[in-house]
Protein backbone atom coordinates (compact mmCIF):
# COMPACT_ATOMS: atom_id res chain seq x y z
CA UNK A 1 0.00 0.00 0.00
CA UNK A 2 1.33 3.70 -0.52
CA UNK A 3 0.96 5.81 2.14
CA UNK A 4 1.65 9.59 2.32
CA UNK A 5 1.90 12.25 4.68
CA UNK A 6 1.39 15.79 3.70
CA UNK A 7 1.54 19.15 5.71
CA UNK A 8 -0.82 21.32 3.66
CA UNK A 9 0.66 24.86 4.96
CA UNK A 10 -2.58 26.25 6.93
CA UNK A 11 -5.19 28.71 5.12
CA UNK A 12 -3.36 32.25 5.61
CA UNK A 13 -4.02 35.13 3.84
CA UNK A 14 -0.47 36.45 5.07
CA UNK A 15 0.97 34.50 1.98
CA UNK A 16 -0.01 36.54 -0.42
CA UNK A 17 0.68 34.90 -3.62
CA UNK A 18 1.15 31.30 -1.53
CA UNK A 19 -2.56 31.30 0.03
CA UNK A 20 -4.33 28.47 0.38
CA UNK A 21 -6.80 29.79 -2.62
CA UNK A 22 -3.73 29.40 -5.13
CA UNK A 23 -2.33 26.53 -3.81
CA UNK A 24 -5.52 24.07 -3.77
CA UNK A 25 -5.55 22.53 -6.86
CA UNK A 26 -1.89 21.94 -6.79
CA UNK A 27 -2.14 19.82 -3.61
CA UNK A 28 -5.37 18.12 -5.62
CA UNK A 29 -2.73 17.47 -8.72
CA UNK A 30 0.12 15.75 -6.29
CA UNK A 31 -2.53 13.79 -4.61
CA UNK A 32 -4.29 12.44 -7.84
CA UNK A 33 -1.24 11.93 -9.31
CA UNK A 34 0.22 9.40 -6.61
CA UNK A 35 -2.74 8.11 -5.51
CA UNK A 36 -1.99 7.34 -1.97
CA UNK A 37 -4.19 4.13 -0.15
CA UNK A 38 -3.82 6.36 2.75
CA UNK A 39 -3.03 9.96 2.79
CA UNK A 40 -2.16 11.90 6.18
CA UNK A 41 -2.27 15.60 6.03
CA UNK A 42 -0.97 18.03 9.02
CA UNK A 43 -2.37 21.44 9.64
CA UNK A 44 -5.70 21.87 7.95
CA UNK A 45 -8.51 23.72 8.78
CA UNK A 46 -12.07 22.71 8.36
CA UNK A 47 -12.71 24.88 5.09
CA UNK A 48 -9.59 22.93 3.52
CA UNK A 49 -10.45 19.91 5.10
CA UNK A 50 -14.21 19.79 3.80
CA UNK A 51 -12.17 21.55 0.41
CA UNK A 52 -10.47 18.49 0.01
CA UNK A 53 -13.22 15.58 0.77
CA UNK A 54 -15.48 17.68 -1.56
CA UNK A 55 -12.72 17.27 -4.44
CA UNK A 56 -11.48 13.45 -3.59
CA UNK A 57 -14.48 11.59 -3.81
CA UNK A 58 -11.95 8.66 -4.40
CA UNK A 59 -11.46 9.22 -0.76
CA UNK A 60 -12.92 8.50 2.52
CA UNK A 61 -11.99 11.47 5.74
CA UNK A 62 -11.36 10.56 9.15
CA UNK A 63 -13.25 12.92 10.89
CA UNK A 64 -14.23 11.35 13.96
CA UNK A 65 -16.50 13.15 16.35
CA UNK A 66 -15.49 16.64 14.91
CA UNK A 67 -17.27 19.85 15.57
CA UNK A 68 -16.60 22.38 12.82
CA UNK A 69 -14.09 24.34 14.01
CA UNK A 70 -12.26 27.52 12.11
CA UNK A 71 -9.73 27.71 14.41
CA UNK A 72 -8.31 24.32 14.57
CA UNK A 73 -5.48 22.83 12.22
CA UNK A 74 -6.00 19.28 13.02
CA UNK A 75 -4.07 16.53 11.08
CA UNK A 76 -6.37 13.87 9.24
CA UNK A 77 -6.73 10.80 7.69
CA UNK A 78 -8.01 9.80 5.00
CA UNK A 79 -8.62 6.25 3.29
CA UNK A 80 -9.00 5.65 -0.71
CA UNK A 81 -12.34 3.85 -0.46
CA UNK A 82 -10.72 1.29 -3.37
CA UNK A 83 -8.38 0.11 -0.47
CA UNK A 84 -9.72 0.39 2.59
CA UNK A 85 -13.20 0.87 5.06
CA UNK A 86 -12.82 2.43 8.39
CA UNK A 87 -13.81 0.63 11.33
CA UNK A 88 -13.33 2.74 14.10
CA UNK A 89 -10.83 6.00 14.47
CA UNK A 90 -10.56 8.02 17.60
CA UNK A 91 -8.67 12.34 18.22
CA UNK A 92 -7.02 13.11 21.45
CA UNK A 93 -5.02 15.44 22.22
CA UNK A 94 -1.30 15.68 23.48
CA UNK A 95 -2.07 17.00 26.82
CA UNK A 96 -2.19 15.80 30.81
CA UNK A 97 -5.97 16.08 29.40
CA UNK A 98 -6.22 14.39 26.39
CA UNK A 99 -10.18 14.09 25.93
CA UNK A 100 -10.20 18.09 26.22
CA UNK A 101 -10.90 19.71 23.66
CA UNK A 102 -7.86 22.18 22.47
CA UNK A 103 -5.97 20.94 25.67
CA UNK A 104 -2.24 22.09 25.76
CA UNK A 105 0.41 21.65 28.24
CA UNK A 106 4.54 22.11 28.96
CA UNK A 107 5.72 24.67 26.52
CA UNK A 108 3.16 23.66 24.06
CA UNK A 109 2.28 26.93 21.65
CA UNK A 110 -0.59 24.97 20.32
CA UNK A 111 -2.69 22.58 21.02
CA UNK A 112 -1.33 19.46 19.50
CA UNK A 113 -3.69 15.79 18.76
CA UNK A 114 -3.23 12.70 17.44
CA UNK A 115 -5.80 11.19 14.52
CA UNK A 116 -5.69 7.51 13.97
CA UNK A 117 -7.80 4.63 12.77
CA UNK A 118 -8.72 0.72 12.45
CA UNK A 119 -8.89 0.20 8.98
CA UNK A 120 -10.05 -3.05 6.97
CA UNK A 121 -8.69 -3.86 3.49
CA UNK A 122 -11.61 -3.94 1.18
CA UNK A 123 -9.38 -7.20 -1.31
CA UNK A 124 -8.56 -9.04 2.14
CA UNK A 125 -10.38 -7.79 5.45
CA UNK A 126 -6.54 -7.24 6.95
CA UNK A 127 -6.67 -4.46 9.59
CA UNK A 128 -4.28 -2.16 10.14
CA UNK A 129 -4.04 1.16 12.15
CA UNK A 130 -3.27 4.35 11.11
CA UNK A 131 -2.13 7.49 12.65
CA UNK A 132 -1.54 10.66 11.77
CA UNK A 133 0.45 13.99 14.03
CA UNK A 134 1.67 16.89 14.43
CA UNK A 135 3.77 17.90 17.14
CA UNK A 136 4.86 21.70 18.39
CA UNK A 137 7.09 23.54 16.41
CA UNK A 138 8.15 25.92 19.27
CA UNK A 139 8.04 23.74 23.07
CA UNK A 140 10.85 21.31 23.01
CA UNK A 141 9.49 19.84 26.26
CA UNK A 142 5.70 19.83 24.99
CA UNK A 143 7.63 18.37 21.93
CA UNK A 144 9.47 15.17 24.00
CA UNK A 145 6.38 14.86 26.06
CA UNK A 146 3.69 14.55 23.02
CA UNK A 147 6.19 11.75 21.92
CA UNK A 148 6.24 10.68 24.87
CA UNK A 149 2.37 9.96 24.97
CA UNK A 150 2.04 8.60 21.10
CA UNK A 151 4.92 5.83 21.83
CA UNK A 152 3.13 4.80 25.14
CA UNK A 153 0.05 4.29 23.31
CA UNK A 154 1.85 2.59 20.07
CA UNK A 155 3.46 0.45 22.24
CA UNK A 156 -0.30 -0.88 23.19
CA UNK A 157 -1.19 -1.93 19.62
CA UNK A 158 -1.17 -5.47 18.43
CA UNK A 159 -1.90 -4.75 14.44
CA UNK A 160 -0.14 -3.71 11.71
CA UNK A 161 0.99 0.50 12.63
CA UNK A 162 1.63 2.84 10.72
CA UNK A 163 2.34 6.28 12.09
CA UNK A 164 2.98 9.35 9.85
CA UNK A 165 3.30 13.02 10.28
CA UNK A 166 5.47 16.37 10.97
CA UNK A 167 7.25 16.07 14.07
CA UNK A 168 9.09 19.28 14.27
CA UNK A 169 12.01 17.28 14.49
CA UNK A 170 14.90 16.30 13.14
CA UNK A 171 16.34 12.26 13.01
CA UNK A 172 18.59 11.09 16.53
CA UNK A 173 16.61 14.05 18.01
CA UNK A 174 14.89 13.03 21.60
CA UNK A 175 11.38 13.08 19.52
CA UNK A 176 12.71 10.67 17.42
CA UNK A 177 14.39 8.53 19.72
CA UNK A 178 11.44 7.74 22.17
CA UNK A 179 9.13 6.76 19.29
CA UNK A 180 11.30 4.03 17.33
CA UNK A 181 13.31 2.49 20.76
CA UNK A 182 13.25 -1.19 20.52
CA UNK A 183 9.59 -1.40 23.00
CA UNK A 184 7.88 0.98 20.47
CA UNK A 185 8.32 -1.14 17.75
CA UNK A 186 7.90 1.61 15.27
CA UNK A 187 10.75 1.99 12.29
CA UNK A 188 11.84 4.77 10.37
CA UNK A 189 10.67 4.12 7.08
CA UNK A 190 13.45 6.70 5.25
CA UNK A 191 16.54 4.61 7.45
CA UNK A 192 15.15 1.03 6.35
CA UNK A 193 15.27 2.27 2.89
CA UNK A 194 18.66 3.71 3.36
CA UNK A 195 18.34 7.60 2.71
CA UNK A 196 20.21 9.90 2.56
CA UNK A 197 20.69 12.36 5.83
CA UNK A 198 21.43 15.90 4.42
CA UNK A 199 20.03 18.97 2.55
CA UNK A 200 18.81 16.33 -0.18
CA UNK A 201 16.16 15.04 2.41
CA UNK A 202 14.79 18.07 4.24
CA UNK A 203 11.12 18.00 3.78
CA UNK A 204 10.57 21.96 4.97
CA UNK A 205 11.25 25.11 2.61
CA UNK A 206 9.48 28.37 2.04
CA UNK A 207 7.49 27.87 -0.68
CA UNK A 208 10.92 28.47 -2.74
CA UNK A 209 11.89 25.01 -3.00
CA UNK A 210 15.30 25.93 -0.94
CA UNK A 211 15.75 23.06 2.23
CA UNK A 212 15.27 24.38 5.40
CA UNK A 213 15.95 23.09 9.03
CA UNK A 214 15.74 19.15 8.60
CA UNK A 215 13.99 15.66 7.51
CA UNK A 216 10.83 16.26 10.11
CA UNK A 217 8.15 14.52 8.14
CA UNK A 218 8.38 10.66 8.62
CA UNK A 219 6.53 7.43 8.09
CA UNK A 220 7.30 5.34 11.00
CA UNK A 221 6.22 1.54 10.24
CA UNK A 222 5.63 -1.46 12.83
CA UNK A 223 7.97 -4.58 11.54
CA UNK A 224 4.92 -6.08 10.00
CA UNK A 225 5.30 -3.98 7.00
CA UNK A 226 8.54 -3.99 4.58
CA UNK A 227 9.12 -0.31 2.90
CA UNK A 228 9.29 -0.97 -0.89
CA UNK A 229 10.08 2.23 -1.52
CA UNK A 230 10.81 5.82 -0.43
CA UNK A 231 10.78 9.41 -1.81
CA UNK A 232 10.30 12.50 -1.05
CA UNK A 233 8.34 14.54 -3.30
CA UNK A 234 9.74 17.79 -4.93
CA UNK A 235 7.42 18.03 -8.04
CA UNK A 236 6.61 21.54 -8.25
CA UNK A 237 4.08 23.63 -11.11
CA UNK A 238 5.27 26.53 -12.96
CA UNK A 239 7.77 27.05 -9.88
CA UNK A 240 5.18 27.32 -7.34
CA UNK A 241 4.94 24.89 -4.82
CA UNK A 242 1.27 23.17 -3.27
CA UNK A 243 2.93 24.04 0.29
CA UNK A 244 5.78 24.81 2.24
CA UNK A 245 6.72 21.38 2.91
CA UNK A 246 7.69 18.51 0.59
CA UNK A 247 5.32 15.29 0.84
CA UNK A 248 6.49 12.42 1.70
CA UNK A 249 5.67 8.86 0.57
CA UNK A 250 6.27 5.30 0.98
CA UNK A 251 5.13 1.94 -0.88
CA UNK A 252 4.58 -0.65 2.00
CA UNK A 253 3.94 -4.42 1.86
CA UNK A 254 2.76 -6.79 4.81
CA UNK A 255 5.67 -9.32 5.46
CA UNK A 256 6.15 -9.56 9.39
CA UNK A 257 3.66 -12.46 11.27
CA UNK A 258 0.57 -11.18 12.08
CA UNK A 259 -0.83 -11.28 15.38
Amino acid sequence: MRVMTFNLRFENARDGENAWIYRREMVLSVINAYEPAVLGTQEGKWPQLMYLKEQLPEYTACLPGREPDEKSQCPTLFFRKECFEIVCGRDFWLSKTPDVHLSKDWDSAYPRMISYAKVSGIADQMEIIAGVTHLDHIGVEARYQQARIIAEWAEKQDLPFVLMGDFNAEPGSDVHQVLTRADVGLRDSWELMGGPENKSSFTHHGFDGIPQHARMDWVLVSPHFEVLDARIIHDSFKGAYPSDHYPYMVDLRISGSLP
